[in-house]
């Protein structure tokens, strides 16, 4: 199958690029800058350079600005508008130019979605929240819904926090932790929905298969924590203190609005579609991903 990604070089799209050249798949990156291509994979700096070969089977839509990258001030929050929605916007109006589309779209989201829910369980069905994250994913998603009239089958990954070694989230989550300091956010009720991200690569592969799937699908591990629990599962692999919080304060006066809806709320997210399918999972519960992560080569020791 011919692949697009967009966004391919960045922490999920490189895993999936590697997975999917092993698979024996050609793939073409959309990147914003040159690299050199490699036997399979071929980069491109524009839409209309992606098919000057073959059209693709099949689009993934990972490109967009980091929504923890920067404070949320006016600028910031008109680029991630600009990187997601209008270039998710680009893209489907490619797709429906072309005389064949694509079969399929896999296009992320984030479970900032559902805005901030507290403890309550949500899934697929349940209603959009308030919020600019919500705001800004709701936007985002109505545009690659857009690719739906050229006969495209749609597939919106919401996705939540995407956790693994050398990069994404983890690296700042484990910062304090390697510097012998357990800590959360606020409160630490608050729950954290994540997922690994080999989990990741598994979901974009199974829905890139499974024909049945289009709509929504929550991209989360079926056991989501608090982030007390999540510092607890931290410190059976980092000599730290013992636990305390970050006062909700002192995150709002580092992190403004973002602290609010990304870090002292939460969401309690659960992959009911993923469930129900009957989808395996790598990595269900927190201690089986941190151990992967932390510690991935300690099934080869010796007893």
């Amino acid at each position: 199958m011919h692949i697009l990604i967009t966004g391919g070089t960045g922490f999920v799209g490189e895993a999936l690029l590697q997975h999917w050249l092993a698979a024996g798949h050609d793939v073409t990156v959309l990147s914003r800058t040159t690299h050199a291509d490699r036997e399979h994979c071929r980069y491109v700096t524009t839409l209309d350079a992606v098919s000057s070969t073959s059209e693709p089977q099949a689009v993934v839509n990972l490109a967009g600005a980091s929504l923890a990258g920067k404070r949320w001030n006016a600028a910031y929050k008109q680029e991630l508008l600009e990187s997601r929605v209008a270039g998710t916007r680009a893209l489907t109006d490619w797709i429906c130019s072309l005389a064949e589309p694509p079969q399929v779209l896999l296009s992320a989201s984030a479970i900032g979605f559902y805005g901030p829910r507290g403890s309550e369980t949500v899934d697929e069905v349940s209603a959009p929240g308030s919020g600019f994250a919500s705001e800004l994913c709701r936007a985002w998603e109505e545009q690659a819904l857009a690719a739906a009239a050229a006969g495209v089958r749609v597939c919106l990954l919401r996705l939540g926090v995407v956790l693994d070694a050398n990069g994404g989230a983890f690296t700042q989550m484990a910062q304090p932790f390697r510097l012998g300091i357990a800590s959360w956010p606020g409160s630490g009720r608050q729950y954290l929905s994540w997922v690994h991200r080999a989990d990741v690569v598994a979901v974009f592969d199974y829905l890139l298969q499974h024909e049945e799937f289009s709509g929504a699908v929550n991209v989360t591990a079926p056991q989501p924590v608090t982030q007390r629990e999540f510092c607890r599962a931290m410190r059976e692999h980092f000599s730290t203190l013992p636990g305390m919080p970050v006062p909700a304060p002192i995150m709002r006066l580092l992190l403004g609005e973002m602290a609010d809806e990304l870090l002292l709320t939460g969401q309690r997210v659960v992959p009911q579609r993923l469930e129900g399918a009957g989808f395996l999972w790598r990595h269900a519960d927190i201690g089986s991903a941190l151990e992967a992560i932390l510690e991935p080569h300690a099934g080869d020791k010796l007893p």
